[in-house]
This record gives C-alpha cells, structure tokens and sequence, in this order.
C-alpha cells in the first residue's frame, strides 16, 4: 500500500511534540509491515527538502510565511504534481488548521487525524480578536468540511468535541506507546520529594501554573523540588520568575527524559487541554504518578494511569501534589489502560481506512488479515 501523510511538522522540528511522535510511530510500523509512506510536511531552519527516517521518506515544503500560510498551497501543489494517481490512501493530520485534503484529493480514500480541537487553546495562543475569531469562526468553519470524513481521534474527550463540532464519523484509536529502558523502570528515587513538569513551554501548556502550584506546595513539603524538562517560548519569562528549587533541564533526548521521570516522586501537567497526554503514560510506565488538572485529554490519561485529577486552580493543584507526596504509593511501574503497542494502532487505523476502486482489490478484500496486529513480518 502507497500511503501519503500531510502533517505539519515531522519529529526533527525543533517544535515536534506529541502528536509528531504518534505520526511518526505509526508511519514507521507502516514501512515495517512492507508499505510504502511519504510524509509531506514544513521546512524549518537546516532542515533539507527531502529526506528519510526510519524508512519514511520525508518530503518538506516552503513554511517561509508560517508553517500555516504558504504550506497549505504547497500541499496542494504537491498533489497535483506528484500526488495524484500515485497513493491507495491518504492521511490528513489536523493539528488545528487542517489541510483541508477532501477539497483536492479525489482519486484516493482521505482519513483525517485530529489528536484534539482547539477550542480554549485558542485564548492561549492568539491575540483579540483573533482569538474569538478562531474559536468561533474558523475552527467550526475548518471542521465542517470533516463532517463525513473518516476521522480518527486519540481519546473520548477529543471524540467529543470533535462531534460537538458536527463530525459523525469519528472513531476513537487510543495512542500508542513504547517501553521505556528496563534499567528506568527500576530507578532509586531522589531523596528530596521531587516534581517533575514535561513539556512544551508554552501558553497553552500552563507551566507557569506549575510553577505557581509549586511555590504553594513548598509552603507545606518545603524541601521539595521542581524539575522542568521541556523548551518553548515562556522559558526565559519562567526562568526569571522561578522560586528556589527549580531546575530547568531544557530539550532532553529520551532516555535521560525517562531517567528523569523515574528518579521524580511525581509528574504535573497543567494544559489547557490534550488530545490524551502521553507523557502521562510514559510517567506511568516508570511508576511516576501523575497530578493534572482535570481537562479534555488529561481527564482520560491520567484516570487509565491511576493518577490525581484536580479543579483548575494553582491551589488546588499543589494540594493535590501535597496529598499524593505525603502519602505512600505504588511506585512499580504501571501499565496503563488505553493505550496499545505503535503497531496494534498502525493495524488498526489501515483497518478502518476507507476503500476505494483505485485501491488494488486485495487491499481490500484481505484487509483485515494483511494488517493485523500479529502478522509475521
């Protein structure tokens, strides 16, 4: 199978994140299982135009007026030069703004990827009056075009709000996750009560909201610490405005992430919302227990993982902290619900893909057998 994924950024963006990672997993598993997969997605500073990782081969246009400007005419011209006639599917990733792939794809099935809407992220991300205008002009105005689309999300949460939306042909594939390295699922503890934060640093991530909650939880555990590990653009603000015992680690490859995540007493997130949180997971993993705010995505890791939930407030989400550090809890690692192996997901969204005439007919026909989970490679 010839499979053609449009996505805004691929994992070696200096601003990939969770939703790359998935993209890619999924991508890499595809290949493993002896299909063929292009990515089409931005260009960024020394990046190359063509390019191949873990056997997908990477095709990177112009994002020279933002990755959401000119890179949706390149996406189109793309398929018009080089697409057409040349892919059994296609897989359009909506990481806010679509790529609006139904209007010009129209000789191969179209599946839509959407991890969450925006919604609240949008006050976060924008200024007046685009703010307003995006949550209540464009996005809806975005989606509608999805509406009889195959669209696959990563959470009931974000099944929900796509729906809310108008979306009726939405199903949920959980998200995929890796093992971390044996040696990290058995790590020593630090001796000082220790919070870790892992993620972007950014508006709609709310770290300065972790930061505020650590400050209220010092006041009762004051020899805690706080680790963050993560860059984005509110690093130098936090750094200036960081209390003592904060720690700021920046961007980690992912073994020291996990060696980090293992040695901590407990992981805070503070989104405004997820498409699930695989952090969370990964924490989890480790037997790291999470404290999150409870939000779309959040609220469905965090319950698989066994973690706390609390309202949306700095208070509140340091006297969770303070609850589940003074309290003793399982540290083995834990494996999580909802959530399959990268290549029970990659089976799984082929599985449910749309056929088509120009399809080979043993693609469909023999589907559900040439794509499970346990065929030999």
């Amino acid at each position: 199978m010839r499979i053609l994924v449009f996505s805004w950024k691929d994992m070696s963006h200096p601003h990939a994140g969770g939703a790359e990672v998935y993209t890619h997993e999924v991508a890499r598993h595809w290949v493993q299982m002896g299909h063929k997969v292009t990515l089409f997605t931005a260009t960024f500073p020394g990046s190359t135009l063509d390019d191949e990782r873990d056997g997908v081969r990477i095709v990177r246009r112009s994002g020279r007026r933002g990755i959401y400007g000119s890179l949706f005419w390149e996406a189109r011209r793309y398929y018009a030069s080089d697409g057409r006639g040349n892919f059994d599917l296609v897989i359009d990733q909506i990481n806010t703004r679509p790529f609006w792939c139904p209007t010009f794809v129209d000789d191969t099935p179209v599946v839509a990827l959407a991890h969450q809407v925006a919604r609240e992220v949008w006050y976060y991300e924008a200024p007046l009056p685009i703010a307003l205008l995006g949550r209540f002009f464009f996005e809806p105005r975005w989606l509608k075009r999805y509406r009889d689309v195959t669209t696959i999300t990563v959470s009931e949460s974000s099944k929900r709000s796509l729906e809310r939306y108008g979306l009726r042909r939405v199903s949920v594939i959980p998200e995929g996750f890796t093992e971390p390295p044996a040696t990290h699922r058995v790590s020593a503890r630090e001796e000082r009560p220790t919070v870790i934060y892992v993620g972007r640093l950014s508006r709609n991530k709310r770290p300065h909201h972790a930061i505020r909650a650590f400050r209220h939880l010092r006041k009762t555990i004051p020899d805690v610490q706080l680790w963050v590990v993560g860059t984005g653009p509110m690093e130098a603000r936090l750094r200036r405005q960081a209390t003592d015992g904060v720690t700021f680690f920046g961007k980690v490859n992912e073994d020291k992430k996990f060696e980090l995540m293992a040695r901590a007493h407990l992981l805070v997130m503070a989104s405004v919302r997820e498409g699930w949180g695989l952090t969370v997971t990964e924490a989890a993993s480790v037997g790291t227990p999470t404290v999150a705010y409870d939000v779309d995505g959040l609220r469905d890791s965090v319950r698989a993982s066994g973690g706390v939930l609390t309202e949306i407030s700095t208070t509140a989400l340091g006297q969770g902290m303070a609850n589940v550090l003074r309290s003793p809890h399982e540290t083995a690692p834990v494996a999580p619900n909802g959530v399959l192996s990268w290549r029970e997901v990659a089976s799984a969204i082929l599985r449910l893909a749309p056929c088509a005439a120009s399809v080979e007919p043993y693609v469909c026909s023999a589907q559900s057998n040439l794509l499970a989970p346990d065929t030999p490679q």
